[in-house]
C-alpha cells in the first residue's frame, strides 16, 4: 500500500521510479551540515554567551589594561561633555539631554562592545536628523508632545528594531550600501550641520536654520550686517580650537620625543576653549541682565542637576504613528555610521568586528537609554579616533567616560550657566568639519569606479540642497539601482586559447578573452577554439535577471559564426516559418555559399568559475539556449561545463539534463514551464525516465566509496562535467576529431 502510493506520488510531480544513476546532493545532507540541526542545545548556548562579550576578556583584565582604559576614558570624557551638550541644542533639546544620552551611551555599549574603539553617544548627523524629525512632527500636530519626548519615542522604535536585526543576525543588510554612499551623505550632513551652525556662531537670527543648506548660506551671507556680540566668543572660540590643534600637531613633529604631551594638550582643547569662553562670558554678563532675564550674548542657562524623572519611558502609539514615515531614516543613520565606523577602526588596529552584535548593542544602549530620557545615540567618528589615539585596551573605558560625565552632570551644571552659545557652536563646527570627505578621497571613488563617485556627489548636492533624509535615500536607491544593474546586465566573454612558454621548455594553456578586454595585453594572440567549438565564460552568477541577455548573446553569436543546418533553398517559402524565413530567393546562393563556409557547430563549453548560484529561470534559460543553438545547426549540440562552484549548481543541471552523457530520448524543452500543459516535462520524464536514467533526485546524496587507489576527480556519471576549462576544451574538441565517438545527444526538430 505504502510503495502504491509512492509510486502515485512521483507520477504525479513527475519524479521518476527506477534506481538513479546520478548522484547529486539532497536536501537531507544540507541540513546535516547545519550546525544548529545537529546539536541545537549547544548552538542556543553558544548564541546567548555570544550576546555578552566582556566574559571573553574581562576575566584576563589586568593592571596595564585598566591604566591605557583609564587615561583614555577620562580624554574621551573631557570632550564628550560639551559636545554631548552642543549635539543636543543641535538637536533642539535642552542641554542635559545630550548629557543623558552620553551617559548611557558609553556606560551600556562596554557589556555588549565588540570594538574597543567606538563610542558611543550623541553624534552630529544624528542630532540633526532629530532636529528635523521634531519640526516635522510638530508642525503636523502642534504643541501636541514635547520635544524632549518626541526624541525619547524615536530612541525607543528605532532601537528596538535595531534590536531585532541583531538578535535576529541579519546585520548582513547594512552590506548593501557601499562605503561612497555612506561617505557621501555623511559629507553632504557635515556641510549642512556647519552651515547650520554659523548663524549662531555670529549672531544671526531672523530665519530657519533648518532650511535647506543652500537657503541657510544664502540668508547667512544677507544677514552678515546683523551680526551681534556673539561672535566675539564664537569666532575666538572657533580659531582657538583650531590653532591648538596645528600648533600640538607640528610641534609634534618638530619634537618627537614629547609627541605624546603635545598629544594630550591638543585633545583637552574643547574643554579649555570652553573654560576659557564660559569664564569670559560670566566677566561681561554677569552684571549686564536686562530687566527681561536676557543677556548681551546668547549663554546655555539654567542645566539642571542630575537625572530628571528616571523610570520607564512613556510609548504613546500616536506619536508613534506620527513618526512613522521618519524612522527608517533614523535607523538608517543608527546602522550606517556605526558600523562604518567601528570596521574602520578595527581594519587601522588589527581586529573584527561582529555586526550583529554591535547592532545588539545600538538596540541596547536606545533602548534602555530612553529609561533615562536620552535621545538617539550611535557611534561618533571623532571621539572614537580620540579613544583610539589615547591608547585604549578594551571597551571598559567606557566606564570611566560614564564616571566623568555623571560628574560633570551632579557636579558641574551651575557652571553650565555661562557658557556661551556661539562657544558651543563652534565646537560642533570644529568637530564636525572632519567629516567632509577631502578631495583625495573623492577622487580615489573616481579612480577605483566612477559610477560610485557619481553616487557620492548626488548624495552630496541632494543633502544640501534638499535634506539628511532626501540624501540618504539618494544614495541607498542609487547604490541599489547599481547592483541590480551590475547583476542584471553582466560581463561575459568568448574565450581563445593563448600558450605561455617559460624556458622554451615548460608551457601550458590558458584561455583569454578574444576581443580586448582591457585587461591582458592587446598584442597577444589569441588563438580562437577547434572551428565548431565555443568556449564562454561567465562573469557573474547566473540568476533570473541576467540569464536572458546571456541567452541572446550566446545564440546570437551561433547564428553569426557558425553554420546553419538547413537548406533553405530546398524548403518553400509556405513551409518556412514566419519569425525565420531564411534568405530571399534572389538572394539564396550567395548566402547558402556564405552559410558553408562558416564551421558547423559541434560544442559549446561554459567557463562556471564564476558562477556561485544559479536558479530555476536561469537553468530554463539554458535549456532554451541548447534548443535554440541545436535548431539553428539541426544537430546534436554538446554542453560542457567547466568548474562547477557548488553541488546545487551540478544538481540543477543534472535535472534539467545537462552533463550526463548519452540520453537517447528527446528532452523537454522546459523544465520549468509556467503554466502546466500536456507535452511538457513531467509527462516525457516519467514516461521515458528509464531511458534516462536520472531517478528520484533526492534519493541518494553519496556516491559509492572507490574501489581502487586512483579515482577521477569529476564523477564519470557526468562525463560533460569537467573540473578545469582546459579539460573542458580538450574533451569537447576531441568530439571535433572523431564525431563517431562523440557522445549523442537529442536531435532538434525544426518547428
Amino acid at each position: 500500500m505504502l510503495s502504491t502510493a509512492k509510486r502515485v506520488g512521483n507520477r504525479i510531480i513527475g519524479n521518476p521510479e527506477q534506481e538513479q544513476t546520478v548522484t547529486t546532493i539532497s536536501t537531507e545532507t544540507y541540513l546535516k551540515g547545519i550546525q544548529a540541526v545537529k546539536d541545537p542545545r549547544h548552538e542556543a548556548v553558544k548564541y546567548l554567551t555570544s550576546l555578552f562579550p566582556i566574559f571573553g576578556w574581562i576575566t584576563r583584565y589586568n593592571l596595564g589594561w585598566l591604566t591605557g582604559d583609564l587615561i583614555a576614558g577620562l580624554t574621551v570624557g573631557m570632550v564628550l561633555v560639551p559636545q554631548g551638550m552642543s549635539y543636543a541644542i543641535l538637536a533642539s533639546l535642552p542641554a542635559q539631554y545630550g548629557l543623558y544620552s552620553s551617559f548611557v551611551g558609553v556606560l551600556i555599549y562596554c557589556f555588549f562592545a565588540t570594538s574597543k574603539d567606538v563610542s558611543i553617544g550623541p553624534v552630529a548627523v544624528m542630532s540633526q536628523t532629530v532636529a528635523q524629525i521634531i519640526i516635522a512632527v510638530d508642525a503636523k500636530h502642534p504643541h501636541k508632545w514635547a520635544s524632549p519626548l518626541i526624541a525619547t519615542t524615536l530612541a525607543f522604535v528605532c532601537g528596538f528594531i535595531v534590536l531585532g536585526i541583531g538578535l535576529l543576525r541579519i546585520g548582513w543588510i547594512v552590506e548593501f550600501i557601499p562605503v561612497p554612499a555612506v561617505s557621501g551623505f555623511m559629507t553632504g550632513s557635515a556641510i549642512s550641520i556647519v552651515a547650520g551652525q554659523v548663524p549662531a556662531l555670529m549672531g544671526i537670527t531672523g530665519f530657519s536654520t533648518r532650511a535647506a543648506t543652500y537657503e541657510v548660506i544664502i540668508n547667512t551671507l544677507k544677514g552678515l550686517p546683523r551680526t551681534k556680540l556673539d561672535a566675539a566668543w564664537g569666532l575666538t572660540g572657533l580659531f582657538s580650537l583650531y590653532a591648538i590643534r596645528i600648533i600640538c600637531n607640528r610641534l609634534s613633529k618638530r619634537y618627537p620625543r614629547r609627541a605624546r604631551l603635545f598629544f594630550f594638550i591638543s585633545i583637552t582643547r574643547n574643554a579649555f576653549v570652553v573654560i576659557v569662553l564660559t569664564l569670559a562670558s560670566w566677566l561681561y554678563c554677569r552684571h549686564r541682565k536686562t530687566a527681561s532675564g536676557n543677556y548681551p550674548i546668547a549663554i546655555l542657562k539654567t542645566v539642571p542637576a542630575g537625572f530628571q524623572n528616571v523610570g520607564a519611558p512613556v510609548i504613546d502609539s500616536e506619536l508613534v504613528k506620527a513618526l512613522g514615515p521618519h524612522i527608517p531614516v533614523a535607523t538608517i543613520i543608527l546602522l550606517l555610521e556605526h558600523i562604518a565606523i567601528a570596521r574602520s577602526f578595527g581594519r587601522v588596529n588589527g581586529y573584527k568586528i561582529n555586526p550583529n552584535q554591535e547592532l545588539i548593542a545600538i538596540g541596547v544602549t536606545n533602548t534602555l537609554g530612553t529609561i533615562f530620557h536620552a535621545y538617539p545615540a550611535t557611534g561618533s567618528f571623532s571621539r572614537s579616533a580620540l579613544k583610539s589615539s589615547s591608547g585604549v585596551r578594551t571597551p571598559l573605558a567606557g566606564i570611566f567616560t560614564a564616571i566623568v560625565v555623571l560628574v560633570a552632570l551632579y557636579g558641574l551644571t551651575p557652571a553650565f550657566y555661562w557658557i556661551p552659545n556661539a562657544g558651543l557652536s563652534a565646537v560642533i563646527i570644529h568637530a564636525v568639519a572632519d567629516l567632509v570627505a577631502s578631495p583625495s578621497q573623492a577622487f580615489s571613488y573616481w579612480r577605483v569606479s566612477p559610477l560610485e563617485f557619481l553616487i557620492w556627489l548626488a548624495a552630496v548636492l541632494v543633502t544640501v540642497f534638499s535634506s539628511i533624509e532626501n540624501g540618504i535615500y539618494t544614495s541607498i536607491s542609487a547604490s541599489f539601482a547599481l547592483l541590480l544593474v551590475r547583476i542584471a546586465r553582466p560581463r561575459g566573454y568568448f574565450l581563445g586559447k593563448v600558450t605561455l612558454t617559460r624556458n622554451s621548455t615548460e608551457s601550458r594553456e590558458v584561455f583569454i578573452p578574444l576581443r580586448k578586454d582591457g585587461v591582458t595585453n592587446q598584442y597577444v594572440k589569441v588563438d580562437p577554439p577547434t572551428p565548431g567549438v565555443i568556449v564562454y565564460r561567465f562573469e557573474e552568477s547566473y540568476l533570473y535577471p541576467n540569464c536572458a541577455i546571456i541567452n541572446s548573446v550566446i545564440v546570437d553569436h551561433v547564428r553569426e559564426n557558425m553554420r546553419r543546418g538547413i537548406d533553405f533553398s530546398t524548403i518553400k517559402m509556405a513551409d518556412r516559418p514566419w519569425n525565420d524565413p531564411g534568405p530571399t530567393r534572389g538572394n539564396s546562393l550567395s548566402a547558402e555559399a556564405a552559410n558553408n563556409e562558416k564551421p558547423a557547430l559541434h560544442a559549446i563549453v561554459l567557463d562556471f568559475s564564476g558562477v556561485s548560484q544559479i536558479d530555476t529561470t536561469s537553468v530554463q534559460a539554458l535549456v532554451d539556449t541548447r534548443n535554440e543553438v541545436q535548431k539553428w545547426a539541426n544537430r546534436p549540440v554538446e554542453f560542457h561545463f567547466a568548474t562547477i562552484l557548488s553541488p546545487w549548481i551540478r544538481r540543477a543541471l543534472v535535472a534539467a539534463g545537462f552533463g550526463i552523457g548519452t540520453p537517447e530520448v528527446e528532452l523537454s524543452n522546459e523544465i520549468a514551464p509556467v503554466v502546466p500543459h500536456r507535452g511538457g516535462r513531467r509527462d516525457k520524464l516519467s514516461d521515458d525516465a528509464s531511458s534516462i536514467g536520472v531517478e528520484d533526485i533526492e534519493a541518494h546524496s553519496e556516491s559509492l566509496p572507490p574501489t581502487s587507489g586512483t579515482v577521477p576527480i569529476v564523477p564519470v556519471e557526468t562525463p560533460f562535467f569537467h573540473f578545469d576549462l582546459i579539460g573542458a576544451v580538450r574533451a569537447a574538441e576531441a568530439g571535433v576529431e572523431k564525431p563517431r565517438e562523440r557522445a549523442q545527444t537529442p536531435s532538434a526538430k525544426y518547428i
